[in-house]
């Protein structure tokens, strides 16, 4: 990636380093999830504010697990919260 000698990116290799598109880097600089600095009429982002966010989003270990079905096959029914 490329960036100044004081850390700072554009919004086009902010998005690459991040592995999204421009516009989903804006939506995350809107909602407040990526912080951005305006300078004069441009955006630019700090490489150490992105590597931050991705830990953030880090994924651990189990919390995909509702997405696959249980190994011995059998399909779990969903509960209303109540055990029945």
């Amino acid at each position: 990636m490329a960036k100044d000698d004081d850390g700072w990116v554009g919004t086009t290799e902010a998005a690459k380093y991040l592995g999204v598109v421009p516009r989903t880097l804006y939506r995350l600089i809107d909602e407040g999830a990526v912080p951005a600095y305006k300078l004069g009429r441009v955006l630019r982002l700090r490489v150490a504010d992105l590597e931050a966010f991705l830990e953030t989003t880090r994924v651990q270990p189990g919390e995909l697990r509702h997405l696959y079905p249980p190994a011995d096959g059998s399909a779990q029914e969903p509960t209303d919260g109540d055990g029945q």
